[in-house]
């Protein structure tokens, strides 16, 4: 199914579910809600379910011999639940040591943001991330750390909305560290 068809049924369904909930689609500020909504999902917050949205990444040959760990950190995403479809909100640190080639480093931010745009459990957002980056970078040696809100933690159920969750991944040299502590 091309976006735009996409687009029309999701403005069709969301319509159908904004009469279910008795509002009024003739209203000004109503009208082009299903619209809107449908482009927000195909075109932005959920643009990471199309492959053809995958940045492609070049590598440099690192010149300089850099061989220690570099470090991304904050990393800011919007992502959503895929168990109640809101908002999650964090950040994302990513650590690698090369394997001889060098990433931009706006490829890195790149990578975090073509998955977080997909409904999401921060488990798998996690790997998804650490698997991307071993498989370009041709390393073990990678860490994903990942600090994050959840609104349906905020917002609904026990409404603690000072809570955050931390999922990690450590490969290679990070894995022998972590399990040396």
């Amino acid at each position: 199914m091309s976006d735009l068809e996409k687009k029309e049924k999701i403005s069709d369904l969301f319509a159908q579910i904004m009469d279910v909930m008795g509002l009024d689609l003739t209203d000004d500020s109503l009208r082009g809600t299903p619209n809107r909504v449908a482009k927000m999902y195909i075109e932005g917050i959920f643009s990471g379910l199309n492959p053809a949205n995958k940045h492609k990444i070049a590598l440099f040959e690192n010149k300089y011999q850099y061989n220690q760990m570099l470090v991304e950190k904050n990393i800011t995403f919007y992502s959503n639940c895929e168990h109640h479809f809101v908002p999650i909100i964090g950040q994302a640190h990513i650590a690698f040591v090369s394997s001889g080639k060098v990433i931009g480093l706006s490829k890195l931010n790149r990578i975090v943001q073509y998955y977080v745009k997909r409904p999401q459990v921060q488990e798998r957002l996690t790997n998804q991330i650490a698997m991307e980056l071993k498989a370009i970078l041709n390393t073990e040696d990678i860490a994903v750390i990942i600090d994050a809100k959840h609104l349906c933690v905020a917002s609904r159920g026990v409404k603690d909305d000072t809570s955050a969750t931390v999922t990690t991944y450590y490969g290679g040299v990070f894995k022998k560290t972590t399990q040396n502590c």
